[in-house]
């Protein structure tokens, strides 16, 4: 049973989306993988076919898509099975420009927002410091305010995308003395050029190796106070805002690889012969199938429900959200383990997806907020 909430216009984009992946994506995984950096040319061809910034308005370079219609393109995206590539464009794409779309100022939108819908510029966020990641409030970067610019010092790290990144959406605190703690964060948007602004190394990771991770320096980092999104000391509720929608999209990728690795396994598990016979007819690991068919199932139902929901503007999902964001990540990576499992020592082999699947969903209990801070969420919506 599969729920429906996908139309026929959905459908033909999903093919349009499907094909692009299959001709410009795919065949250059490895190439991506070995070289660790994706080519600035796959977002412009992205761009050209109208998959970036599709939900932003016309005025802006999209066609005014809804919610569903992005959860058509992460889909697919995650099924050309390159992770770096999936989260730079979805940090860029639905992290970020959200940002820039809700919070800016005019001339900022009508700056940035069509560029970034032509694949000309992209875009990181940076929160994460090398003392917090989770705990957004106790960030140290701040911006003093003199004059009519901000004055920025301090440093990131974990910035997806921001080896290359053009601007990069900033948590700062503007009020270090504030009290509480959040009431002094703002964000501030930074383009990439700017004195003082400087990209450290491109980090070395267990997985995602074609994702250009980096640290970020800022050193009495000027830019125009105009460059404020929202209101000053505002930030922290703006970042609560918009991790619903950071969760959500990062389920709308995960859902597909765990799909892809349960298939690639039972193929595999048909074909591969042990004892005379296919390693599938062994009781042990078809109940192992059939447990992870029935989990997968289960989530993408839960999950559809709730892409439905907020396509209908319902943006009060937080212990949803939370819940899917935390069992779709925790299941991608039992389903991780026990399919490198079934495939035996060819699946140890770096050659072979399920390997590369395995180091690269180590990450997404981590990214958007852990599965622990998933689980205090939702213990507080529950009273506890």
């Amino acid at each position: 049973m599969e729920l429906k909430i996908f139309n026929e216009e959905h459908e033909i984009y999903r093919r349009t989306v499907r094909q692009f992946m299959e001709k410009e994506v795919k065949p250059h995984v490895d190439e991506w993988r070995e070289k660790e950096l994706l080519p600035r040319e796959i977002w412009r061809k992205m761009g050209e076919q109208g998959f970036l910034g599709a939900y932003f308005p016309e005025e802006f370079g999209g066609f005014s898509a809804d919610f569903l219609t992005d959860v058509v393109f992460l889909e697919e995206l995650a099924r050309s099975q390159s992770t770096g590539l999936i989260g730079d464009v979805m940090v860029s794409n639905d992290v970020v420009a959200p940002y820039i779309l809700e919070f800016a100022p005019e001339e900022l939108k009508r700056e940035y927002l069509p560029r970034l819908a032509r694949g000309e510029c992209i875009a990181s966020v940076g929160i994460t410091e090398p003392g917090t990641g989770s705990d957004v409030a106790a960030i140290r970067t701040t911006a003093e305010k003199r004059g009519n610019e901000y004055v920025i010092n301090g440093q990131k790290t974990f910035v997806t995308g921001g080896f290359y990144a053009d601007v990069v959406v900033l948590a700062v605190k503007t009020n270090p003395e504030a009290k509480p703690a959040h009431s002094g964060i703002s964000l501030i948007l930074v383009p990439k050029g700017v004195p003082g602004f400087s990209v450290g190394r491109k980090l070395k990771k267990m997985g995602a190796h074609d994702s250009a991770t980096a640290e970020l320096f800022f050193e009495d980092c000027r830019v125009p106070a105009g460059n404020l999104l929202g209101t000053e000391g505002g930030g922290f509720v703006l970042i609560m805002q918009k991790f619903q929608r950071e969760r959500l999209v990062t389920v709308a990728t995960v859902l597909p690889a765990c799909e892809m690795i349960l298939e690639q396994t039972i193929n595999y598990c048909k074909e591969r012969h042990v004892f005379g016979k296919p390693v599938a007819s062994f009781q042990v690991n078809k109940h192992k199938l059939v447990e992870m068919a029935t989990e997968l199932e289960l989530a993408r139902t839960f999950c559809y429900q709730l892409y439905q929901e907020f396509n209908n503007g319902n943006q009060g999902l937080v212990k949803e959200i939370s819940m899917a964001k935390y069992w779709v990540s925790e299941l991608a990576n039992r389903m991780a383990y026990q399919c490198v499992q079934l495939f035996g020592g060819y699946g140890y082999m770096d050659e072979y997806p399920i390997s590369r699947a395995y180091t690269d969903l180590r990450a997404f209990p981590i990214v958007a907020g852990t599965t622990e801070i998933m689980k205090e969420i939702i213990a507080k919506t529950m009273g506890l």
